[in-house]
């Protein structure tokens, strides 16, 4: 599996698995090949609808929709979802 298939499966996968939430703005943000486990890792980061709700308050103070962050773990050979995990970004004020 190369680089694109492997950020293709977790976009399908994060869109199938959250679908009932209705999430949009899906996109890719990281992707990361562990040649010892032989496993992509990809970040695929999206907005919920909830984090809309707020949007001209958020625009007037400019601040942008909060988005999620979910790192797929997907299995090289046969492009299997392996693991969806939480991805918390530090801020520019906690480095």
């Amino acid at each position: 599996m190369d680089v694109k298939a492997a950020a293709r499966v977790a976009k399908e996968c994060v869109a199938d698995l959250f679908e009932d939430e209705e999430i949009t703005q899906i996109g890719l943000e990281e992707v990361e090949f562990d040649s010892e486990a032989h496993d992509w890792n990809v970040t695929i980061g999206f907005t919920r609808p909830w984090e809309h709700s707020n949007f001209l308050i958020n625009a007037l103070g400019d601040r942008w929709p909060a988005r999620s962050y979910k790192v797929i773990r997907i299995n090289d050979k046969d492009g299997h979802m392996i693991s969806v995990k939480d991805r918390i970004l530090r801020s520019a004020s906690d480095a």
